[in-house]
C-alpha cells in the first residue's frame, strides 16, 4: 500500500500496480512538477454478489438465510458488470498551478481526487506527488461528533499531518478564519453543515501544504465564506503551492484557476484555458433535440392559470426556422396565442436562462402599447433581438403572459437556442470573455502634452503673482 499522506515527507511517492509490477523504484522529480499521473484507471464491479468470504453484516447474513428458505425466493447468482470510473488519465500539474476540475455528476472528478488523496487505490496506472498534501473532500471528514470544535481542530489537524506545535501556532488563525469562535467549545454534532465546512476548510487552509485538494464543499458555505475560501486558495497558489479544485461553480473556476481540466465518462477530454474549457462545458450541459417548434396547447403546469400560449418557434434573421445562431446575430421568437376573452394590458415575456437555470435575460412587450390593451382571438406575437448579446453557449427559452395585476400563463424550458462562435458585430472574429457583450463607442482625443510633460509645473505649486 502507498504511504499515507498524513506522514510528512519531502517527496511523497505513490507506487501502484503498474509500477510495483515491474519493480520500478522512485523516479527523479522533474523541475517544478507537483503531480504526475500516468495511465490512471479505476474499475468498479456493480451488480455482483458478495464473495463467500467477503465482509457481510449480521443483518445481511440473516436476511439472506431467510430469503433462501422461502419457496421460490432462493437468491440466484447475479451477473457481474464492470464500470470504469476513470480510464487512461494522464495529467501533469506544476508547482504553483491552480487547476480547476469540472464535469458532469458521475464523470469521475471525485474519484480522481480520492486517488490523489490516497483514499481510493486505483486499478491501474501510477501517481506521483511531491510534498505534503491536504485534502478537503467531504463535509466533516475527520471530525468526531462528540468532540468540541476545539478538540476537532487538533484531531483533524493531526489527521492531515500537522504537528501539535503547528496546530497550536495556527489555532487562533483557524478559529478567526472559520468565524465560529463563539461555538468553538460546542460539540460539532450540534453544528450546521455550513459550520462544519467552515471549520474543516479553515484547518486545511492553514496546514500550509505543498498540494491542496478541494472537492465541491464550498457549495455548503454562504457567499461571504465562499469568497474568503477562494481568496485563501488564490493566496496558496501565489505562494507557489498547488491547488486542485473541483467545482460546479464556473464563475469561481474562471476567477480562481490558471488552468482547467474537463472530465467526461472517466477521461480527460479538454485541458487548457479556464474560459475556453468552461465555455465548452456550458455548451455540453444542455442536449438540444433540434426542436424548432414547441406545441404548448396540451402542456400542463402550475402557472397555467389561464392558458393562452399555444406554440413557440425560433427563426433566424432571414425568417428561416432554426435552433442556433452565430454570436451577435439576430433571431426571433414567434409565439402563437389564443385569447378567448378580451384581456386588457397584456404583457408577453420571453425568459432566457443558462444551463444552471440562472436568468440571463428577460424580454418584455411594451405594456402601454395600444395593440396589447384589448387583444382577442388567434395571433402570432413576434419578439426580435437584432444583436443577441450573450456569449456562445446553450440557452433555455421560457415564456410568460401577464396582465397588469397578475401572471396568467407561463411555461419554461420549451426551446433551446445554441449560440455559436462567429464574427462579432460583423467586425471580425473575436473571443467573448464573460457572459455578455455590448456595442461601445471609443474615441481618441487630441494630444494632451501637458499631462505627460515632466517639466510642466503644477499650477497648484506655482508661486503667487507679485503684488
Amino acid at each position: 500500500m502507498p504511504t499515507t499522506f498524513a506522514q510528512q515527507k519531502d517527496v511523497l511517492q505513490m507506487s501502484y500496480n503498474s509500477i510495483s509490477a515491474n519493480g520500478a523504484g522512485p523516479k527523479k522529480k522533474e523541475t517544478s512538477t507537483a503531480i504526475t499521473v500516468r495511465g490512471l484507471g479505476k474499475e468498479y464491479r456493480i451488480g455482483a454478489m458478495r464473495e463467500r468470504h467477503s465482509y457481510t453484516t449480521l443483518r445481511e447474513a440473516i436476511s439472506s438465510k431467510v430469503t433462501n428458505l422461502l419457496p421460490g425466493r432462493r437468491s440466484a447468482p447475479q451477473p457481474t458488470a464492470r464500470v470504469w470510473a476513470l480510464k487512461d488519465v494522464d495529467l501533469t500539474v506544476n508547482e504553483g498551478e491552480v487547476v480547476g476540475v469540472i464535469g458532469r455528476n458521475g464523470s469521475g472528478k471525485s474519484t480522481l481526487l480520492k486517488i490523489l488523496s490516497d483514499i481510493v487505490e486505483p486499478t491501474e496506472g501510477s501517481v506521483e506527488i511531491w510534498g505534503r498534501v491536504a485534502s478537503l473532500l467531504e463535509v466533516g471528514t475527520g471530525f468526531h461528533g462528540e468532540l468540541t470544535g476545539r478538540e476537532n481542530v487538533f484531531l483533524n489537524g493531526a489527521i492531515l499531518g500537522m504537528r501539535m506545535a503547528e496546530i497550536r501556532q495556527n489555532f487562533d488563525k483557524i478559529v478567526d478564519f472559520s468565524g465560529i469562535g463563539q461555538f468553538i467549545d460546542t460539540p460539532v454534532k450540534r453544528y450546521s453543515s455550513g459550520m462544519y465546512v467552515r471549520l474543516a476548510f479553515a484547518v486545511a487552509a492553514h496546514l500550509i501544504p505543498r498540494v491542496l485538494i478541494v472537492d465541491e464543499v464550498l457549495a455548503v458555505g454562504d457567499f461571504e465564506f465562499q469568497q474568503r475560501c477562494i481568496g485563501r486558495m488564490r493566496e496558496v497558489g501565489q505562494d507557489g503551492r498547488t491547488v486542485l479544485f473541483v467545482s460546479h461553480n464556473m464563475a469561481a473556476v474562471e476567477s480562481l484557476c490558471s488552468r482547467c481540466v474537463l472530465i467526461d465518462h472517466g477521461r480527460i477530454i479538454k485541458d487548457g484555458d479556464p474560459y475556453e474549457i468552461t465555455r465548452e462545458y456550458r455548451r455540453s450541459m444542455i442536449a438540444t433535440d433540434g426542436k424548432v417548434v414547441a406545441e404548448l396547447e396540451n402542456v400542463e403546469g402550475p402557472h397555467r392559470k389561464q392558458p393562452v400560449l399555444m406554440s413557440a418557434r425560433l427563426v433566424d434573421e432571414d425568417g428561416a426556422p432554426t435552433t442556433s445562431i452565430a454570436v451577435s446575430r439576430a433571431f426571433e421568437v414567434r409565439i402563437g396565442v389564443r385569447i378567448r376573452e378580451a384581456l386588457s394590458d397584456l404583457m408577453f415575456v420571453v425568459r432566457i436562462e443558462n444551463g444552471y437555470g440562472e436568468r440571463m435575460m428577460t424580454l418584455r412587450s411594451p405594456q402601454k402599447d395600444a395593440v396589447y390593451r384589448n387583444l382577442k382571438g388567434d395571433h402570432e406575437i413576434s419578439c426580435r433581438v437584432d444583436e443577441f448579446p450573450l456569449a456562445p453557449g446553450v440557452y433555455n427559452i421560457g415564456l410568460g403572459v401577464k396582465t397588469r395585476d397578475q401572471q396568467i400563463d407561463a411555461v419554461g424550458n420549451i426551446l433551446s437556442l445554441t449560440v455559436t462562435d462567429g464574427e462579432i458585430f460583423s467586425e471580425g472574429r473575436g473571443v467573448v470573455w464573460g457572459m455578455c457583450f455590448a456595442r461601445s463607442n471609443w474615441n481618441v482625443g487630441p494630444p494632451v502634452t501637458a499631462m505627460f510633460n515632466e517639466n510642466t509645473p503644477d499650477p497648484a505649486l506655482a508661486a503667487p503673482p507679485a503684488s
